[in-house]
């Protein structure tokens, strides 16, 4: 089948690998020409501009879209409407919010353009792992597109699915991302907890092998911590600093919306912003009260 891969980065490029493998016909567009021409070498149809990319695929198209969320996908699809045509699919893999799909689809639907999102996890794994894919749209625009998600998730029955109407896969990968959120922050916490309890001479890195196997919170996050620790066992030279790509804030957003309580996944977004206070503020007002209402001391300098 065909399809066009707009951004060709870590999860982008490796998707176009693992379609090219399962014998798909890959048109692939990048801004940086040497991601286009490495895809090239293994097999995909190089392309200049998104113009270039649609001219080189059969219909009824599909693009695929690995692009940052936000104003870069609003450009692109405004940039992709005058070449589509009646019938074409356009899928976002990114990480939309989405209330932006929602509106996408029906701005798109007028034309006759299928909007399928799709939310995507499976990270650089994903090339032999397969991904685990999350898929909103109309049921005719999914359902063409089957060959692809088949080819692409860990097997043809298995990893995907179509979970509802536009805006519903980025909504369930949404909520996916802030539940992963919460899981982090306890195996991060848990594990802080051993490294303090220095009378025991606990091997983190040694734990994390136990329980990996039988144990009750085995997981492929476990697992990935497992690899991390065995890389880097004290974590030294990593600084205490933890960004977040937005799907957090917008689950604790949904939750308040929806009137659902969600406290792990709030505080765990919290402490990701508590981390980025070298010299936070309202922990020294913390030691200043204890100060004034208990004499308790504060450490200064």
């Amino acid at each position: 089948m065909d399809i066009a891969i707009v951004g060709l980065g870590k999860m982008g490029g490796n998707m176009a690998q693992r379609l090219l493998r399962a014998g798909h016909r890959v048109v692939v567009s990048d801004f940086n020409a040497d991601s286009v021409k490495k895809l090239a070498g293994l097999g995909a149809v190089a392309s200049t501009s998104l113009g270039d990319a649609v001219s080189k695929l059969a219909s009824p198209r599909a693009v695929w879209l690995m692009i940052p969320s936000g104003k870069p996908v609003d450009d692109t699809i405004a940039q992709l409407r005058p070449l589509l045509s009646r019938g074409d699919t356009i899928i976002d893999g990114g990480n939309s919010n989405f209330h932006d799909t929602t509106r996408r689809a029906g701005e798109l639907s007028g034309a006759g353009i299928h909007y399928v999102d799709c939310g995507t996890s499976g990270g650089v794994w994903g090339l032999d792992n397969g991904y685990s894919m999350m898929i909103g749209g109309s049921k005719e625009g999914v359902e063409r597109l089957r060959p692809i998600f088949e080819s692409l998730a860990p097997a043809k029955d298995r990893g995907w699915g179509h979970v509802g109407p536009s805006g519903a896969g980025h909504f369930t990968k949404m909520v996916h991302n802030g539940i992963e959120y919460g899981m982090m922050q306890a195996f991060a916490e848990g594990f802080a907890i051993m490294e303090k309890k220095k009378d025991f001479g606990l091997d983190c890195r040694q734990i994390a092998e136990i329980w990996r196997e039988g144990s009750v919170v085995r997981s492929w996050l476990l697992d990935l911590a497992a690899r991390a620790l065995e890389q880097n066992p004290t974590l030294e030279g990593v600084k205490p600093w933890v960004s977040d790509s937005g799907e957090g804030r917008w689950t604790v957003q949904a939750a308040i919306d929806l009137d659902v309580s969600a406290p792990v996944i709030t505080q765990s977004l919290f402490e990701r912003f508590r981390s980025r206070e070298a010299n936070s503020y309202a922990d020294r007002m913390l030691a200043v009260l204890r100060e004034q209402f208990g004499g308790h001391g504060v450490k200064r300098g």
